[in-house]
């Protein structure tokens, strides 16, 4: 019986699409401003975009590799999408990757980047290696999130580069139904939206997004809400009034705004 089907069609994929795709190029957050963040938490990150209306800021599910770490940079993003065998498959294995949006992206990493990883928590997609996480902490990456998996586990245990992720698979990033398909785009990520250079900030807390643009007035705020944070701290653990001491009464804030200047003459 003859075949009815021109199979060469179907394995051509749409007119024009070349993989990878990558966004408009973008603006990354200067070094100083990170440099302050990294004197912030994500749950204060958090707290006070709340107070700004901006709600869906944490990225639920990714957990530090370790504890005690905390890392703060500019996103950098990759995004997988779903397979279609006419356009990408795994099929092609493993070296097959090195023309997809995962190598590229990791071509793109500058000093202070923050790789963001759209995987959808898939299981079977392992979207990271040793290789690859060695690649992006040498090129001067200073934290990765995925919301999926990763593979080579016992080795990447072993690196210093902070690391949120669900946990861990022995599969390849293309061997499950996932491909490494765009980068430097829009991702969604444990239910928040991340755009690039976006600043991340991450924890034992876990992951949090600021938006660019409102960053600076973040980070004013923050500043400030730490300092008197470690002031209310110390005065709890001598037994201080809850009620005084955290939020700030009135007399607990001319008793902050007082120690803050004995502190400033230090």
């Amino acid at each position: 019986m003859k075949d009815p089907f021109d199979r060469s069609k179907a394995m051509a994929g749409p007119k024009g699409l070349k993989l990878p795709i990558v966004g408009p190029s973008f603006e990354r957050a200067q070094e100083e401003l990170i440099k302050r963040f990294g004197a912030v938490s994500s749950a204060t990150a958090s707290a006070l975009m709340n107070v700004l209306g901006i709600r869906y800021t944490f990225i639920t599910g990714p957990r530090p590799l370790k504890t005690g770490q905390h890392a703060v940079g500019s996103a950098l993003t990759m995004q997988f999408m779903p397979q279609r065998e006419d356009i990408a498959s795994g099929l092609v294995q493993e070296q097959g990757e090195n023309t997809s949006a995962l190598w590229a992206v990791l071509d793109d990493v500058r000093k202070n980047d923050f790789l963001v990883i759209q995987a959808y928590g898939d299981k079977h997609s392992g979207c990271l290696g040793e290789m690859l996480v060695t690649s992006f902490a040498g090129r001067g990456g200073v934290g990765i999130c995925v919301d999926g998996y990763i593979r080579d586990w016992p080795r990447i245990q072993k690196m210093d580069i902070p690391l949120w992720t669900l946990g861990a698979t022995p599969n390849y990033a293309s061997q499950g139904p996932l491909y490494p398909w765009a980068h430097a785009v829009p991702v969604a990520v444990g239910g928040s939206l991340v755009l690039p250079g976006d600043i991340i900030i991450a924890d034992d807390d876990g992951v949090v997004v600021v938006p660019i643009n409102v960053a600076l007035d973040i980070l004013n705020v923050a500043e400030e809400h730490e300092d008197w944070e470690e002031f209310s701290r110390l005065r709890l653990e001598q037994g201080g009034a809850l009620r005084k001491y955290y939020p700030l009464s009135e007399e607990g804030q001319k008793e902050y705004e007082e120690w803050h200047k004995q502190q400033s003459a230090k």
